[in-house]
């Protein structure tokens, strides 16, 4: 399921490329459309590889993909990871009591995807696939920072089926630092209470 945050803006603000900044200095009309790939994508297209990437990860059960804002995930990556900072996608792994048939949530900030976008040269949907793949692979419990690159291997196999480009794991490891944007596995104990689910991601959401 995927499920947009009231506050996200229905297209992201373009973003300046050199040809604008270019055209701009030079006093020339810049036209204030977004650009297509900049767009965020239709909840039917995520909808649809979102099913195709769990079926991949073999992720059994419901899982519901939030695209937010970097405000809302910064509040979420402070609360449930103690880091004031907004980051790319957060996971929530439903565990549990009252988890039964639900795999969990991600949120996905579109501001952070997008730059993300524009650094790797490809579109915003693009970028977002990337990030629910990763976010998939927490899900299912895969853990890049304890596991000896099972987690990396894993998500190396999966975007080369998926048809998508570098995930983020590969990036780190090509530009030889952490990534500033962690995309972390939240713990089950923070995301649960007794009886139910309770999910971040649900919270400040609206279905499409």
């Amino acid at each position: 399921m995927i499920l947009l945050d009231p506050d996200l803006e229905p297209a992201p603000a373009p973003v300046a490329t050199s040809a604008t900044r270019a055209a701009a200095h030079a006093s020339l009309p810049v036209s204030g459309a977004t650009p297509r790939n900049q767009r965020i994508p239709s909840t039917r297209t995520l909808s649809r590889f979102l099913a195709d990437a769990q079926a991949a990860v073999r992720l059994k059960g419901e899982v519901s993909v939030l695209l937010t804002t970097d405000a809302a995930i910064r509040r979420l990556n402070r609360q449930f990871r103690g880091k004031n900072k907004a980051t790319d996608v957060l996971s929530f792994p439903a565990e549990g009591i009252g988890a039964e048939g639900y795999a969990g949530d991600l949120a996905v900030s579109v501001p952070t995807a997008l730059r993300q976008a524009i650094e790797q040269g490809h579109s915003l949907s693009t970028e977002i696939k990337v990030l629910i793949l990763h976010g998939l692979l927490h899900l299912a419990g895969y853990d890049h920072e304890a596991d000896q690159g099972k987690m990396a291997r894993r998500e190396r196999q999966l975007r080369a089926r998926l048809a998508l480009p570098q995930g983020l794991i590969e990036r780190a490891a090509n530009v030889g630092k952490p990534r500033t944007s962690t995309g972390e596995r939240v713990p089950q104990s923070s995301l649960l209470r007794p009886g139910k689910p309770q999910t971040p991601s649900r919270s400040r959401s609206s279905r499409p």
